[in-house]
């Protein structure tokens, strides 16, 4: 038996430490933070570039770049590269759901990519660098699925966008010394980046808007279950957010508040409205010119009461906040009418310590 332990450790070793070193890696941090991590899959092209990305993202834990898609079984980067495997290069995005969500990783792909390019990504060309998403589930499908038309009908893009949304099969890693690229030979990796065109193009379509927005979608904001929210909320704060109640006027918590600071979801902590943008609109509501973030508000048309009406609601919570109308002050003209029962205020001398020091611009 044992002439024959050595050719068998051999083996071991050439063809299953990398994966083995890999997968430690991972447990290990998943072990050091305590918490179940999630998976997602993503094709953007040069999975250098998609690795680099993704883990600038906080609540990701760790980003194996590799192939998957095709049918050759333990594919090479040279055969991938070839074009001859039907495998794309992506990457495996390990993160904690309890700090990101998989809607905020779908918000942040679709900002480091050209969806509109079926022939692949930048200066890399080819069905091996096409962008896609492989979906680990029926959720992770759904959403990816409305992710993408809701992109598709901001009217960003003067084409469409043709990123696939795949079934996730079988994912190989990449050699090691694909693995983090760009932090092991930065000077050759930020040469590439530069002169693959990539952050040119996202810096035309963006701006500067993914630097500001994307660490703000990586938070995440949890709806509690419904038992919890009956003993979270009080017997109004319920009705309000959950059955679309309504509060009286004169007669809630925020309507006459004067002081600085904003105002978050009382269900989720996401934030909504500022007092810089408060003002008394006579109606005995809490009334803002604005939301605090666009992209936190949800709008939708209310046909209730025999009458046409925009309601406004948050958007990770899903809480009726109240409704928005065409009556308001300068600069906007708009009146968002909103219920103190959904919200809760934090003071300005506050923000910092409820982790929410990135507003504290607003009031100096």
């Amino acid at each position: 038996m044992k002439q024959y332990l050595l050719p068998i450790l051999l083996l071991f070793i050439v063809f299953g430490c990398k994966d083995y070193t890999v997968k430690q890696e991972v447990n290990a941090d998943m072990k050091n933070s305590d918490k179940e991590l999630h998976i997602a899959t993503f094709a953007g092209g040069c999975f250098w570039c998609t690795e680099s990305d993704f883990e600038k993202l906080p609540g990701v834990v760790k980003v194996i770049s590799g192939y998957t898609g095709g049918h050759r079984e333990n594919p090479t980067y040279n055969q991938v590269s070839s074009g001859t495997t039907g495998h794309i290069e992506a990457v495996q995005v390990y993160y904690d759901p309890s700090q990101v969500t998989y809607e905020a990783l779908l918000d942040y792909f679709w900002r480091h990519i050209d969806p509109t390019d079926a022939g692949g990504q930048f200066v890399d060309r080819g069905e091996q660098y096409r962008s896609a998403i492989f979906y680990h589930n029926e959720e992770q499908k759904r959403l990816a699925e409305a992710s993408k038309s809701a992109l598709d009908k901001t009217g960003r893009f003067d084409k469409p966008v043709v990123t696939e949304i795949l079934p996730f099969t079988q994912f190989y890693e990449a050699e090691d010394y694909h693995q983090d690229y760009y932090k092991e030979h930065s000077v050759k990796y930020k040469f590439y980046r530069y002169r693959s065109g990539r952050d040119q193009f996202l810096e035309k379509v963006w701006g500067k808007e993914d630097e500001k927005a994307n660490p703000d979608s990586g938070k995440k904001y949890k709806k509690p279950d419904d038992a919890t929210l009956k003993k979270k909320l009080s017997p109004l704060q319920y009705k309000v957010t959950q059955k679309d109640g309504t509060e009286r006027a004169f007669d809630n918590e925020y309507w006459d508040n004067k002081k600085e600071g904003i105002y978050v979801d009382i269900v989720s902590g996401e934030p909504l409205f500022s007092s810089v943008d408060k003002y008394d609109s006579g109606t005995g509501w809490p009334s803002f010119t604005k939301p605090l973030e666009s992209n936190t508000i949800v709008e939708k048309e209310d046909r209730s009461f025999f009458m046409k009406r925009t309601e406004v609601r948050s958007k990770y919570a899903d809480s009726h906040l109240g409704h928005v109308f065409p009556d308001g002050p300068e600069p906007t003209g708009l009146r968002y009418c909103i219920n103190s029962a959904s919200l809760r205020f934090i003071p300005k001398e506050d923000l910092e310590k409820e982790g929410y020091g990135e507003y504290l611009k607003f009031f100096k």
